[in-house]
């Protein structure tokens, strides 16, 4: 079982500072965003106390790391609207998120992003994984990749309902542990490369944290408006507050190319948040702060024993939107049992992963997933994709 607990989610206004620090640590981790502040002289202090003790999952306990100092961070945005005890989110929270009844969303992991930092220094670069690729999930067989927390969670809750477990948050605790190791391993036998950190951002994160960093700046090529997700924004550049941000990381119906232009949206949010929290100041400014320590507190998960001291010497490229963003290619669409999903050629995925990030970086030959000879590089026209971001006043403007 998880080593984590949750408050429940009503709260005292008077919380212990170090439980304060650490809840903030877990919000800076999902949006790359401590490693452009906190390189600061005047924050380190403050960095010192958070890398002692930050940490609340064990999913990647004896999982295989990487080599030459290079790190993987896995970003994983659930699609539920339920809160870390499973308790539902209150219906003016729902209202606000336009996302709908409780019941509804499951425990599908509809952000995937690895982000790969290298040991020596140069760029990092994040891949998004497309929410419904179809790809082999371990103990499962094949099935959307988003699907693998919510699989494992519900078989883990099942089992312990029937040895007779009555305790509701027992179950969610121990059943999303579930989750997070299988949705972990899954994408690390797809990409063929270990994963050493994560992070796990539920649906009203991304509304809790654009609202604590005061708006996140975002540009669009073109208006959109959609009634599905509530997004409705003029072209050009401009500054989403919360209920505006969900409303942009989740939309799809509109877009040329639907999940795979969501995916550059997604992208483009931690851009900007990035962008944000690297100007806005917050910390120096004690009210922005006690603004991003309450947005972590319900909606963040990373693992337990991450080394943010030594994570943050080595990441400080991050900053100043030096992340390279790229979407992983499909090779088409087809259907599931009467679902759609994206086609992809496990083997090409592996092989472009590995030109990117490096051989180094990869899984040792014999694990799971990993090729055991050379392969051929992958091929030289890549698949469809928008023009060229115009530029919105150093934020990238997508479709």
């Amino acid at each position: 079982m998880s080593a984590h607990r949750r408050k429940p989610t009503t709260r005292t206004r008077h919380r212990h500072p170090s439980r304060r620090r650490r809840r903030l640590g877990r919000t800076l981790l999902v949006t790359g965003c401590a490693l452009v502040a906190l390189t600061g002289g005047g924050a380190w202090y403050l960095y010192r106390d958070l890398a002692a003790g930050i940490g609340s999952s064990k999913a990647l306990e004896g999982a295989e790391k990487s080599k030459f100092g290079d790190s993987n961070i896995l970003l994983m945005g659930l699609d539920s609207r339920r809160d870390q005890n499973g308790e539902k989110l209150p219906e003016e929270v729902l209202d606000k998120l336009h996302a709908g009844s409780s019941d509804i969303g499951g425990y599908n992991a509809n952000t995937l992003i690895l982000l790969h930092v290298p040991g020596d220094g140069g760029r990092a670069k994040a891949f998004s994984v497309p929410r419904d690729d179809f790809v082999d999930i371990p103990g499962h067989g094949k099935d959307k990749i988003k699907k693998a927390y919510g699989l494992a969670k519900e078989k883990k809750q099942e089992e312990l309902a029937a040895r007779g477990v009555k305790d509701g948050r027992q179950r969610e605790q121990e059943g999303r542990e579930a989750g997070r190791a299988a949705q972990i391993e899954t994408v690390r036998n797809f990409l063929g490369v270990p994963v050493d950190h994560f992070a796990e951002l539920n649906l009203a994160g991304f509304y809790h944290l654009a609202d604590a960093l005061g708006g996140v700046p975002v540009c669009l090529n073109k208006a959109v408006k959609d009634t599905y997700s509530g997004a409705d924004f003029p072209a050009g550049p401009q500054t989403l507050d919360g209920r505006q941000s969900l409303a942009f990381v989740r939309q799809r119906h509109g877009l040329d190319r639907g999940d795979l232009d969501r995916t550059r949206r997604q992208q483009a949010f931690l851009a900007g948040a990035t962008k944000k929290l690297n100007s806005a100041g917050t910390f120096t400014d004690p009210a922005k702060l006690i603004k991003l320590i309450d947005a972590a507190q319900q909606d963040v998960v990373t693992d337990a024993g991450w080394d943010l001291l030594a994570f943050v010497k080595q990441a400080k490229n991050l900053s100043g939107g030096k992340v390279q963003f790229a979407t992983l290619p499909i090779e088409g669409f087809g259907r599931n049992h009467g679902e759609d999903i994206n086609v992809v050629d496990d083997m090409k995925i592996k092989r472009l992963i590995a030109e990117q990030i490096g051989p180094k970086a990869s899984a040792d030959p014999g694990a799971p997933g990993a090729s055991s000879s050379p392969s051929p590089s992958p091929p030289s026209s890549p698949p469809p994709s928008p023009s060229a971001p115009k530029d919105g006043g150093g934020i990238p403007c997508v479709d």
